[in-house]
């Protein structure tokens, strides 16, 4: 069986080799982990709805993952309805969560069922015929291909979903990967480049949310990597770790959107992927105790500074992050 971990960090690392829009500095590599400082994600996790239990175990299953279906947009939220005081992310994740509390648990036979009518009532956006429609458009799509998956090889049930996975993150990452919009794989100069932001992820919420055990213990946990989106690259890229070229730096800054799976889009994902690799690696020798999607929280975190909201990141109008 192939180890869809490992083929992820030796695709980036190959990106990263030959990349011409993004570096990494790598003498700034290690001067940023000589000045790290161990810092906390601010309990993000807390106050996330996709990693807290929702009612009972397939309840709970169904939430977290029907989010992760739909966990992408980064593209689209600087034109969305947010919630007061609340990110893109935060304004998704919490009207599915009022969405549930009021109807009642998800189940495979709902998410078939959804249409982009239904989203834009769930989530508070307009079906304007823009953006946001193709946003809407977007999630039934995401929502309805979750559903139909889980009745067609899972029996149905969630928990039959995650349990196929044998407790392997990897597993579960290989089993979304045959859903829809979960297959985030890109093509590189003839050359396929999984990433698996979702999927990842995915796991890493059901740990979270089922406290690291039942359906939420995966063994491999801890080989997760970054997962990658247009957030976690940008702080990278204030920070002096990423090198973005003059030409990419100019489209960014004029907020163009840089298409996904474009040279440029790669690049960015991947390098910020492999940088992560190389800071947990630097770290380590040092002394601190953090795997990637551990130091991936941290940065994500950090991304909310005043100082990183300032300075413009790439916009790519995805199904993937």
């Amino acid at each position: 069986m192939t180890d869809v971990l490992a083929a992820i960090r030796a695709a980036c690392a190959r990106v990263a080799a030959d990349a011409s829009h993004v570096r990494i500095d790598h003498d700034r590599v290690r001067q940023w982990a000589d000045e790290y400082v161990p810092e906390a994600d601010d309990g993000a996790d807390a106050a996330d709805p996709g990693r807290v239990r929702h009612g009972d175990d397939e309840a709970t299953a169904a939430f977290v993952i029907a989010l992760d279906s739909i966990n992408f947009g980064s593209g689209y939220f600087p034109y969305i309805r947010k919630r007061p005081g609340m990110s893109g992310y935060f304004t998704i994740a919490t009207s599915l969560r009022d969405y549930v509390d009021a109807t009642g648990p998800l189940t495979a036979a709902r998410l078939r069922r959804i249409t982009p009518a239904d989203c834009s009532q769930i989530f508070g956006q307009e079906l304007d015929g823009g953006l946001m429609e193709e946003l809407m458009v977007h999630f039934a799509t995401g929502l309805v291909d979750l559903g139909t998956a889980v009745d067609a090889d899972h029996g149905g049930t969630f928990t039959g979903l995650v349990t196929s996975a044998g407790g392997s993150a990897s597993r579960l990452v290989g089993t979304l990967d045959r859903i829809g919009y979960f297959h985030d794989v890109a093509t590189y100069r003839g050359s396929e480049v999984p990433i698996y932001k979702r999927a990842q992820i995915a796991a890493h919420d059901l740990a979270g949310a089922f406290g690291g055990e039942g359906l939420g213990r995966f063994d491999d946990l801890d080989r997760l990597t970054m997962f990658a989106d247009n957030l976690v690259p940008h702080v990278l890229r204030v920070d002096g770790v990423l090198e973005f070229s003059p030409d990419l730096l100019a489209r960014i800054e004029a907020v163009e959107d840089i298409t996904s799976g474009s040279e440029p889009e790669v690049e960015i994902r991947a390098c910020g992927l492999h940088a992560v690799e190389l800071l947990v690696a630097e770290l380590r020798a040092r002394g601190h105790d953090l795997t990637a999607g551990r130091l991936d929280a941290i940065l994500w975190t950090r991304g909310g500074r005043p100082e990183y909201k300032a300075v413009p990141r790439h916009r790519t109008r995805c199904v993937y992050y």
